[in-house]
C-alpha cells in the first residue's frame, strides 16, 4: 500500500480511485488499523505492484547489463570461421559465453528500438565472435565469423 501511495505522489485518494475503494479505507490499511485485505483488494494489490514495480526492476538490470555486467549468451548453433583444419571451422556448438557490456548496450537498444529478428541476429552473432573468437583483438580483429542454425538461445542478465 505504501509503495503504491509513493508512485501516486502520496494522494490517498488516487490511490483509492485506483483500487476501487474508498479513501478512509487506504488510510485503515496505511495507519495499520485494517492488516488483511479482502481478496478483491488483495487482487488488486498484486496487480496494481506489479504493473509499477516490474518496469524498474526491468530497468534497473538492463542499466547494469550495459555498464557493467554485460550478458551471458547461450545457445546451440552452427559457430566457427573458415580456417584450413582450424578447430575453429563452422561447427554446431552448445555454448555460454559472457558478452561485453558494450555489445550488451547494442543488443539491448536494438530491441527496444524494434529491431527485427535478422538485426537482432546479427548483433548477438557479433557479440559472440567478439567474446568467443577475437579475444581482444590481436590477429584476429577482421574475422568474419559465421552463426547459423541456432537451435535454441538464451539471453541472461
Amino acid at each position: 500500500m505504501e509503495f503504491l501511495r509513493k508512485r501516486e505522489k502520496g494522494s490517498t485518494k488516487s490511490l483509492a480511485e485506483r483500487l476501487g475503494v474508498s479513501r478512509k479505507t487506504v488510510q485503515c490499511y496505511l495507519s495499520g488499523t485494517s492488516t488483511k485485505p479482502n481478496k478483491r483488494l488483495q487482487e488488486a494489490l498484486v496487480q496494481e505492484t506489479e504493473s509499477e514495480w516490474q518496469p524498474q526492476v526491468r530497468a534497473r538490470v538492463r542499466q547494469r547489463a550495459t555498464t557493467s555486467g554485460g550478458l551471458v549468451i547461450k545457445f546451440r548453433a552452427s559457430l566457427g570461421f573458415t580456417a584450413n583444419g582450424s578447430s575453429d571451422d563452422a561447427r554446431v556448438r552448445d555454448l555460454s559465453i559472457a558478452v561485453s557490456p558494450s555489445h550488451a548496450a547494442l543488443i539491448l537498444a536494438a530491441q527496444e528500438e524494434g529491431a527485427t529478428d535478422t538485426d537482432l541476429h546479427e548483433a548477438v552473432a557479433e557479440a559472440i565472435a567478439d567474446a568467443y573468437f577475437r579475444q581482444g583483438g590481436g590477429g584476429r580483429a577482421g574475422l568474419k565469423v559465421k552463426f547459423t542454425d541456432v537451435e535454441w538461445l538464451n539471453i541472461e542478465f
